[in-house]
């Protein structure tokens, strides 16, 4: 197992923890996590990758070991977490960013607003959230107004076994080995002696702004760069998000440099689930000319 090192930043107030593997003088990409999952979770493919990368891999706010805010969690201050990141290890070349779900789809909006801060972009299953309608906001804001008088907790763990076998109840594919890793990650001992998630249950929350599918591909189509979206037959790519087929294909044409691969015999996890698949489908995009 490759061995990771962390740094702490403060960025727009908060501290802000970064995983880093590899050394200094190799290339650098960045790797970005999903909702409700930790910098620590892309160790399994990090150990796969063939050639030597310096791997820089944040844990945005209210997870894992960055720190929580008070204000609550608005989508838009990941750009600009992410854009403060790239200014602090690649200042002077474009980036090399491959995201997970939430991860990737907080890339594929930044790279669109700073097209020339990226050289190559992967999304792993982000491709932005579901089509908002104006008839869905009033219950939605209802539901906003409710959540913010009583807050969702996250349930605590008797040990961190239990954080392990609910990993591998919610991921058949998981080995034993990987999730008492991940669970060391996920989270921690309070000083009650329970075993609690390393998140902040206020990202449960629900977002009051309905998402605007056309903002988002406003900024895809601005995107320079090489994409590579990488899907699995488990999250059907012909529905994604409800789409219909031709609103499917009006989220592809946004980008003007676009391939997708299929990755087999995996869930959305893939960085646990086919690390070494997935570590060659990465290196292959980025190495190529």
């Amino acid at each position: 197992m490759k061995a990771s090192r962390s740094e702490f930043h403060t960025i727009h107030g908060i501290r802000h923890h970064v995983r880093l593997w590899g050394d200094a003088s190799s290339p650098k990409l960045f790797l970005l996590h999903g909702w409700m999952d930790v910098s620590a979770s892309f160790q399994f493919l990090v150990d796969t990758f063939k050639r030597d990368w310096l791997v820089i891999a944040p844990d945005w706010r209210g997870f894992g070991l960055s720190e929580w805010t008070r204000e609550g969690y608005w989508f838009q201050d990941y750009y600009a977490d992410l854009d403060a990141l790239v200014d602090i290890y690649s200042p002077s070349a474009p980036a090399r960013i491959a995201g997970h779900s939430m991860g990737g789809n907080i890339a594929c909006t930044y790279t669109g607003i700073r097209p020339g801060r990226v050289a190559k972009l992967i999304s792993l299953e982000g491709f932005g959230a579901g089509r908002g309608k104006a008839e869905m906001a009033p219950a939605r804001y209802e539901r906003w107004l409710n959540e913010l008088k009583e807050p969702p907790a996250l349930r605590p763990y008797a040990s961190f076994d239990a954080v392990a076998e609910r990993l591998r109840k919610n991921n058949r594919r998981l080995t034993e080995d990987k999730a008492q890793f991940l669970a060391q990650h996920w989270a921690q001992r309070a000083e009650n002696g329970e075993i609690v998630l390393r998140f902040d249950p206020r990202h449960k929350i629900v977002n009051p702004v309905l998402n605007r599918v056309e903002e988002l591909i406003a900024c895809w189509q601005r995107i320079t760069c090489p994409v590579l979206w990488v899907a699995t037959h488990e999250v059907d790519p012909r529905n994604w998000r409800k789409d219909t087929p031709a609103q499917l294909q009006e989220r592809k044409q946004a980008f003007r440099n676009y391939a997708e691969i299929l990755l087999d015999d995996s869930g959305h996890m893939m960085h646990h689930d086919q690390p070494e698949k997935l570590a060659a489908i990465i290196e292959d995009f980025l190495l190529r000319d």
